[in-house]
């Protein structure tokens, strides 16, 4: 075989990183216990405050996509993470997140320590107004 028709071998995952995974239940389903059961709750929870929403793999994580992509979570580095993809957001709930270690538009939380519903259900609702607002389809 030619240089330039020779197949490339794909390099192997660094230990702890995943490869492609196909859909959010088999995301979840690698996960340890106590951490795929904290971050169903949270699915649980967006999933009832918008049960036409769909659900996708993005930058290996899930997303849960509403007008748009609404939020995310997912698992690394022994914490869980909340994807709230919007800093308008965090900043208009700052006082409510101020005991949490949260990004730009993340909010980190351990699994054995869950999110408060009343906290996503807010977080989800303002995200989804933002969404609404840009008319996205």
């Amino acid at each position: 075989m030619s240089p330039s028709v020779r197949k490339r071998k794909q390099a192997p995952a660094a230990k702890g990183k995943r490869g492609p995974t196909p859909d959010v239940d088999a995301y979840l389903a690698e996960l340890p216990e106590e951490t795929r059961a904290a971050l169903e709750k949270v699915r649980r929870m967006v999933r009832a405050l918008v049960p036409d929403a769909t659900e996708a793999i993005s930058y290996r994580v899930p997303i849960i996509r509403y007008r748009g992509g609404l939020v995310g979570f997912g698992a690394s580095g022994g914490r869980c993470s909340f994807y709230v993809m919007s800093t308008a957001v965090m900043e208009e709930h700052a006082a409510e997140l101020a005991g949490y270690d949260t990004g730009k538009g993340t909010v980190h939380f351990r699994a054995d320590q869950p999110l408060p519903e009343a906290l996503v259900r807010k977080l989800v609702e303002a995200r989804m107004r933002e969404n609404e607002a840009r008319g996205t389809r």
